[in-house]
């Protein structure tokens, strides 16, 4: 989808609040906005600590007080859940000069972004970190902290997030 997308691109049959807030980037990064997607009020959609570039799949709903950096790219598939209040960000600040304040300092190097697969469940007030990978038809426990990988089908929770069941499983 992104190799067409200019800087903005939100499909015809989605529906994005107007209170909601997608800042246009400065360095390129472009924000794609697939069919039928919705994007509730008060979602934060900012270019910030990086390059990457954000796609939502088909079908994806993104609920209220959600924000979503660039950093360095976030990738959602179809038919994704994402609750209330979840932070995605693919990006981290360099820190390690005492001397110098962090906000001067830049951003690590990159984890890869955030790839969340198709079919997924985040349950509110989770955050998701750069480098972090979810399997298709995964689900996230509410509060946790995802880094690393969810394998496909997991039920996962915590902070960190571990994987704690499997979907289908008796």
């Amino acid at each position: 989808m992104t190799e067409t997308c200019p800087s903005i691109a939100i499909a015809p049959t989605a529906r994005v609040s107007p209170l909601a807030d997608i800042e246009p980037s400065v360095r390129g990064t472009r924000i794609c906005i697939g069919e039928g997607v919705v994007i509730d009020p008060f979602v934060k959609i900012k270019p910030a600590g990086g390059g990457g570039d954000v796609t939502i799949g088909s079908g994806s709903v993104i609920n209220s007080g959600c924000v979503l950096y660039t950093g360095n790219g976030i990738s959602i598939g179809a038919n994704v859940l994402i609750a209330a209040n979840c932070t995605l960000a693919p990006t981290d600040h360099e820190f390690a000069d005492p001397s110098r304040p962090i906000r001067a300092q830049g951003f690590r190097p990159s984890r890869g972004g955030i790839a969340i697969g198709d079919d997924v469940w985040i349950g509110a007030n989770c955050v998701v970190l750069d480098g972090a990978r979810i399997g298709s038809g995964a689900v996230i426990g509410a509060a946790s902290l995802v880094r690393g990988e969810i394998p496909p089908m997991a039920i996962a929770r915590g902070v960190p997030a571990r994987v704690v069941g499997r979907r289908g499983a008796a």
